[in-house]
């Protein structure tokens, strides 16, 4: 208990290293979820529109690609970006950049995937009608997608969920370095093996708030969506 009320007033009474390490714990998994949402989305929507040659070969990849370990994936980053691989010039290694990389690379399977499942309905939807209308590609890819928006939606939430919880891979490319990259999974996991609890738990407090709000959202979502296309029938 005198460990709680501990965390509790770190909480309360703002703590700066607290509120800096949520800050940047939120930065950085905003910032991915942002990348990914470019990149996924469209890429989700394209799976569910258009068919072409190996079409079936990369929704296997990309479904696949949901469970990537998050170690496996710092590695990878880490190779890229140290001094010896292809993009150590850019000195990204150990900088808040290099953990929204790996934090992209995590979440935007996630987001793709998911929303190439809210478009597919959609498309069996208004494929006649698009095909009659003779609606070029890009449009039919636009309408989809908008059309798809809860769902989307939903797929953003899922990718920041995953993000703002990862540890393995952000610790890699990050370092765990105070006052540059050290978020709030990182500094729970080192706090707690230093028998620092109260800072520890605060954070832990923190994140699954963040996780239940993220949680809730995502269910509110699905209900708006679910009775927006009850009333749209």
């Amino acid at each position: 208990m005198e460990t709680l009320n501990a965390a509790w007033g770190l909480m309360t009474g703002f703590d700066p290293a607290l509120i800096a390490i949520v800050s940047l714990s939120l930065r950085v998994s905003l910032s991915a979820v942002f990348f990914g949402l470019v990149i996924g989305s469209p890429l989700g929507a394209a799976l569910a529109i258009w068919d072409f040659p190996g079409k079936q070969v990369l929704i296997v990849i990309s479904n696949a690609m949901m469970a990537l370990p998050p170690v496996v994936v710092g590695l990878g980053v880490y190779v890229l970006l140290s001094r010896a691989g292809p993009l150590g010039e850019l000195g990204l290694l150990f900088t808040p950049t290099a953990m929204i990389i790996a934090q992209t690379v995590l979440i935007t399977p996630i987001i793709m995937a998911l929303t190439r499942e809210a478009v597919i309905p959609l498309r069996r939807d208004y494929q006649q009608l698009m095909i009659s209308l003779d609606v070029g590609p890009l449009l039919q890819l636009k309408t989809l997608l908008w059309d798809a928006r809860f769902g989307v939606t939903t797929a953003v939430l899922a990718g920041f969920g995953r993000a703002i919880a990862e540890v393995g891979a952000v610790l890699i490319v990050g370092g765990n370095i105070n006052g540059l990259t050290r978020v709030m999974t990182t500094t729970i996991a080192l706090e707690t093996s230093k028998g620092n609890l109260e800072l520890a738990l605060a954070l832990g407090i923190v994140l699954i708030s963040i996780a239940i709000i993220v949680n809730a959202v995502i269910y509110f979502v699905g209900q708006i969506g679910r009775q927006y296309q009850e009333s749209a029938r």
